[in-house]
């Protein structure tokens, strides 16, 4: 190669890293700052494409909500029960310069969500501790009061974030508490149970009382038709008998007759002391004659 063209070429590459180095790009979801040697130059470049010194440092920052979840916080409640609180913290950077400044790069977000978790955690101890478990957990937000919301919007504002929300997402009891919330709880629908079982058997008792009481009603009321029925029916019985009868006299005695023979000969063992001659043998003696 020509040394007339090497020199061109390298001063070419050079502008051209000196020119990459000094170029950054902005997008719509971030902040840029410019630092210098550690000292913060700008941080308020709108989306685009911005220039820089070679020897200065870019260092972004997310527009976007950022979310962090403090886990297994302890707390008591107004009854020195022991609570595991898990809370629930949003924020979004309004000032890059100062946020970066509350932490080093990257530990800047974990150094806001332990500021604003621990300015948190003080206000919910102390307002728990004024509280009964019951209490606790059907207030709305777990308990984070407008109160609570203000305090962490002033510690938000010095460290250049927007609060967004702020809120407990769980609250466990404690082992000892859980148990003793169960035994209440097995207690309570043990009486129920209890309680619905004896209604349950006064109920039964009740039924079966009204039961006997038709059942007896039932059985009179069939005893007193039948008796009826049967009076009845005896009573067509002898008047067909007595008109039957009274049609043929000599038939009926014969019937009569038959019938006493059945009911007085018809048993083995039986003895019978009687006259032959006597009215009770006259259809035995001579059956054609009649």
């Amino acid at each position: 190669m020509n040394d007339r063209l090497l020199a061109p070429i390298a001063a070419l590459v050079a502008l051209l890293v000196v020119t990459g180095l000094s170029v950054f790009t902005v997008s719509e979801q971030e902040f840029a700052v410019r630092t210098r040697f550690g000292q913060m130059q700008q941080g308020d470049y709108a989306p685009g494409l911005h220039w820089c010194w070679p020897f200065e440092r870019i260092e972004r920052v997310d527009r976007r909500v950022i979310a962090q979840q403090m886990q297994a916080e302890p707390f008591l409640d107004n009854a020195q029960h022991g609570l595991s609180v898990d809370i629930d913290l949003s924020w979004r950077v309004r000032d890059a310069s100062a946020y970066l400044h509350a932490g080093a790069g990257p530990e800047a977000e974990a150094t806001v969500a332990t500021r604003l978790a621990g300015k948190l955690r003080a206000e919910l101890k102390t307002s728990y501790a004024q509280l009964s478990l019951a209490q606790i957990v059907a207030a709305p937000r777990g308990g984070v009061s407008d109160g609570a919301i203000a305090q962490l919007r002033g510690v938000a504002g010095g460290l250049g974030v927007t609060l967004v929300d702020a809120r407990v997402r769980r609250i466990d009891p404690s082992d000892d508490v859980a148990n003793a919330i169960n035994a209440r709880m097995q207690s309570g629908y043990s009486a129920q149970a209890r309680q619905v079982r004896a209604t349950g058997a006064a109920e039964g008792e009740r039924l079966r009382a009204d039961a006997e009481r038709n059942r007896d009603g039932i059985i009179a009321t069939a005893d007193r038709d039948a008796q009826r029925l049967r009076g009845e029916g005896d009573a067509q019985a002898a008047t067909i008998r007595a008109r039957a009868y009274g049609a043929n006299p000599e038939f009926a005695a014969f019937y009569r007759s038959l019938q006493a023979y059945r009911n007085v000969l018809g048993h083995e063992g039986d003895i019978l002391v009687i006259q032959p001659e006597g009215e009770f043998y006259k259809y035995l003696h001579s059956p054609a004659r009649h």
